[in-house]
């Protein structure tokens, strides 16, 4: 009769151990958000754009939430920033890539099917560059406050802008505005353009301004509900003209740094340079020349 593998056992157990719920609410969350993206294409070839639109906004509304929800109860995983990559590859390059081509981007035939694509590609792209550079050791301290590109979520939020201007009762624009506007989306995606991300920013109410915030939270929320195409243009276009300011706030923090790094190298080279006279001088009371007088 065959004994069993301890270590075989002991393998087995390890692999099938049980799996905490904290460790599943973030993944639940993710794939709620790649069932809104997916519904979303649905929506776009079934002509309920609005819909559709929505379907991508509450994609990106759980893609914020996710991530937060994780680290509140401790739920991080591998796993789960690999799914959440696929996530928004699907709800922010794939989904808006395909809204548009349906909308409009059709008439172009494969033109447009291009521009489509492009998209598409470009938010894989910014996603893999993103999760290539979480650990990169060379990225300066205030680096943190900024993306590298226009991130995918926001991308996708711009990129529907002509759907928003539409909603409004705004003429559709020609089919090769849009798709210049699909590509310019696309680059700013995958360029080096410093985005302000506000991540390191912490923000404290003072006690006399909370119910003031509370009102104007509800407030932002209501006209969110009422008149959620005016909203959505307007943020697009505050989005796009801010971005050169992210770009010079970026420059002027590496000047800072570059001017700080100076004197500490200087420093630096005036200790290497005055290393080798302290190493090689003799000591003070020793003037015999010790060589063999040959050598003199």
């Amino acid at each position: 009769m065959l004994t069993p593998d301890p270590k075989y056992t002991e393998l087995r157990r390890r692999r099938f151990r049980p799996i905490p719920v904290r460790m599943l609410v973030p993944n639940v969350i993710t794939l709620l958000a790649i069932c809104a993206g997916l519904t979303a294409i649905r929506l776009s070839i079934e002509g309920r754009m609005e819909l559709a639109v929505a379907a991508i906004v509450f994609a990106a509304v759980l893609d914020g939430v996710d991530g937060r929800v994780a680290r509140m109860i401790k739920g991080q995983s591998k796993f789960g920033a690999e799914l959440d990559s696929l996530a928004d590859f699907v709800n922010f390059g794939v989904a808006p890539g395909l809204m548009l081509y349906f909308w409009q981007l059709q008439e172009l035939n494969n033109g447009g099917w291009i521009a489509a694509m492009v998209f598409a590609i470009a938010g894989g792209l910014r996603l893999a560059r993103f999760n290539a550079s979480i650990d990169d050791p060379n990225k300066p301290a205030f680096a943190a406050n900024y993306f590298t590109g226009v991130p995918a979520p926001a991308g996708a939020i711009l990129a529907m802008l002509p759907f928003y201007l539409a909603f409004l009762g705004v003429s559709k624009p020609p089919a090769m505005l849009t798709a210049g506007y699909t590509l310019l989306i696309a680059s700013l995606m995958v360029s080096r353009l410093p985005v302000f991300s506000g991540k390191t920013v912490r923000m404290r109410v003072p006690p006399e301004m909370v119910l003031p915030v509370f009102v104007s939270v509800v407030f932002f929320v209501a006209l969110l509900i009422g008149y959620p195409w005016h909203i959505f243009s307007i943020g697009s276009v505050l989005y796009l003209l801010s971005l050169p300011w992210g770009w010079k706030s970026y420059r002027d923090h590496e000047r800072k740094a570059a001017l700080a790094a100076q004197p500490a190298a200087a420093t630096e080279a005036a200790a290497a340079a005055s290393a080798p006279a302290a190493t090689f001088s003799p000591a003070a009371g020793d003037t015999k020349d010790e060589r063999p007088s040959r050598l003199n």
